[in-house]
This record gives C-alpha cells, structure tokens and sequence, in this order.
C-alpha cells in the first residue's frame, strides 16, 4: 500500500487485504484505509471476503456471485437483501 500512496492516486484497488489477518490485525487495517480514503480524498475500491470488514469500511457494496453482479447498495440494503442471503448462507429449505 505504501508503493501505491507514494504515487498519489486518486483511486487504490485493495485485494483482499484483510486475508490472513488476525481481529485486531484486521481492526487496524481498517483505520489505516479510513485515514487514506477520509484525509487523502483517496477513494478505495476492494475486493474481500472478510464480510464484518466491508460492512464496517465500505459506503457501497456490489455483491458478485459465480462472476455476475448479485446486488449493489449500501450496507444495510445489501445485508438485508434476500439474493445475498441465499446465496451466501443457503436457504432454509436447503438445510432440510
């Protein structure tokens, strides 16, 4: 991240970036893409996996599923929406 601010972008492409980090590790990582997005105007597009992350850092979401775009919103719309809900957690029936 550091050789990617020392050319000051306007825009940072983060991949998975909360992988492998521990809660804390990952809390951490959080505040430092805040700073860089809130005092450095420098908007941040990531890919993650880590779901506590993107709700907790992320102003608009785009969920994808088998490469298509599943949704896209805020994070309570996103939360809230039944595709992304089965998708990712399976419906009711499936447990059975």
């Amino acid at each position: 991240m550091a050789v990617a601010f020392a050319a000051a972008p306007t825009l940072i492409l983060l991949d998975e970036p909360f992988t492998g980090m521990n809660p804390e590790e990952t809390r951490r990582m959080m505040q430092h893409v805040r700073r860089v997005r809130d005092e450095h105007g420098i908007t941040v597009m990531l890919v993650e996996h880590d779901m506590q992350a993107v709700m907790g850092l992320c102003e608009q979401i785009t969920v994808m599923n088998f490469g298509q775009r599943l949704t896209e919103g805020c994070p309570d719309e996103v939360r809230t929406d039944k595709r992304v809900i089965e998708a990712y957690l399976g419906r009711e029936d499936d447990a059975a």
